[in-house]
């Protein structure tokens, strides 16, 4: 079976002359003491007949609240930890992280409760150097501000 593909958007922008990138911590109970190794980019699965950048932008705004009409660039392909596949895009742009509005999702909780509750699908959004970017974000996506780094430079 092969591995489940996602997508998602790194928004950046140039702070003071200096690369910034926005990243979400996810929200629900797996997530909820971790900081450090948790940020990553706002992304969620491909569905059936959507093209990569369409659900990267898709998910975005279901995650942040916010809808991007720029066009997004490819940055790269990574394999995360557990095994999925995500397809990184990029865009130039702004917002208000602290105004971030994310969707919800259901799940059990405590699992084998039978208890049903919502969660956020964003807990939270921030803007970072990529140096602190590559501190806090999930390990397997690190590599996702590497590609940034060599697009901006090239």
């Amino acid at each position: 079976m092969p591995a489940p593909v996602s997508a998602g958007i790194l928004l950046f922008r140039n702070a003071s002359g200096r690369v910034e990138v926005l990243l979400v911590r996810p929200g629900g109970p797996f997530w909820i003491k971790r900081g450090t190794g948790a940020w990553m980019i706002p992304k969620g699965m491909i569905e059936h007949g959507e093209a990569p950048a369409e659900a990267a932008l898709r998910e975005f705004e279901e995650e942040t609240g916010t809808r991007l009409d720029a066009i997004p660039f490819h940055l790269c392909r990574v394999r995360q930890s557990g095994g999925k596949i995500v397809e990184a895009f990029a865009v130039e742009g702004d917002l208000d992280a602290s105004a971030v509005t994310s969707n919800m999702f259901e799940l059990e909780h405590p699992r084998g409760s039978g208890r049903m509750q919502q969660f956020r699908e964003v807990e939270e959004a921030r803007w970072f150097s990529l140096e602190e970017a590559r501190r806090e974000m999930l390990p397997s996506q690190v590599p996702i501000l590497d590609a940034l780094e060599a697009r901006l430079a090239s």
